[in-house]
């Protein structure tokens, strides 16, 4: 005999683990599709589902057996959708300010060497500022232009993995202020940017 939602979340409250288990069983099946429909993006989703259940027993305690979880399921996957998609545009906005590769736009001496400071700087930012798996993927994609799909399977990780690494490659870049160096070279015409 099924147990109730009810007495499943009172369990789940004395952080019965067996009452966490049979929820997750019986919700998550539908919690993904759900996410899936959304994002159209199979292991985010997995990622997305995970952490609306460890969200759950993280505030189990204050579960109300008397509501419905499957909405409490519902509200926080959706948030965890429009924060992921926030993060998403925030990572894009902030790759397109930095160019594959910076060429200089004519022949003059001066703009050669400035040009050659700028990668310089950016390469010690590279080498000494970042963590040795945000250095690996930065040189992989801007030095390979591997895509994250391809970063993930050659160093066997997620591709959620890559781009959290990523992001937090892009705020490094932009604490060293790299980014804005970037667009100033190439606002001054000191470089294009070729993608």
């Amino acid at each position: 005999m099924q147990e109730s939602d009810t007495h499943l979340i009172e369990r789940l409250r004395v952080s019965d683990q067996e009452a966490f288990r049979l929820l997750f069983e019986k919700y998550q099946p539908m919690l993904f599709r759900s996410v899936l429909y959304n994002l159209h993006d199979a292991d985010t989703a997995h990622d997305i589902v995970q952490e609306t259940f460890i969200r759950v027993w993280s505030h189990r305690t204050s579960l109300q057996p008397n509501r419905p979880l499957l909405a409490y399921l519902f509200r926080i996957s959706r948030n965890l959708v429009r924060d992921h998609a926030k993060h998403d545009a925030v990572r894009r906005r902030l790759e397109a300010d930095i160019p594959l590769t910076l060429q200089p736009t004519g022949t003059n001496p001066e703009e050669s060497l400035q040009l050659s400071m700028l990668e310089e700087r950016l390469t010690e930012v590279v080498r000494t500022k970042l963590p040795t798996k945000c250095r690996e993927i930065f040189l992989l994609s801007r030095r390979e232009g591997m895509s994250n799909a391809e970063i993930s399977e050659h160093l066997g990780i997620s591709v959620k993995t890559v781009e959290t690494h990523r992001m937090q490659l892009m705020e490094r870049l932009n604490i060293h202020d790299i980014a804005g160096l970037v667009r100033f070279a190439i606002r001054v015409g000191l470089i294009s940017a070729e993608e």
